[in-house]
């Protein structure tokens, strides 16, 4: 994508990473519907409260969405944990999924200082 055209926030590492956790998690493909559904859909909304957080002015709104976005992080590596558990998603996928949250949680923390 060109970046003259981009939105400042979409230049950041806590975009860029919270974008590509989306997308392994939606490219996993997990075995389960339910546990799918509840990954995929805490996956979206942990990146698209990320992205109303970060061009918000208001300090109170943007802890707002950064709490929620952190907090579906949290349901959305559980979800792929409990998938891999019970051997209904490729352990290879679960850990890198790991390994983005871990980095994203790191980055949603330092944003709700």
């Amino acid at each position: 994508m060109n970046s003259e055209i981009l939105f400042p926030f979409q230049n950041l590492d806590a975009y860029r990473v919270a974008r590509e956790l989306a997308r392994r998690v939606h490219t996993a493909k997990i075995r389960d519907r339910e546990l799918r559904d509840q990954a995929t859909r805490a996956a979206k909304s942990c990146f698209l409260c990320l992205c109303e957080g970060l061009p918000n002015e208001g300090a109170a709104m943007r802890h707002k969405y950064f709490v929620e976005a952190r907090n579906s992080l949290a349901e959305t590596v559980g979800a792929l944990d409990l998938a891999a558990v019970i051997g209904v998603v490729r352990q290879e996928d679960a850990d890198a999924i790991q390994q983005l949250g871990s980095r994203l949680r790191r980055m949603l923390t330092a944003l709700l200082r």
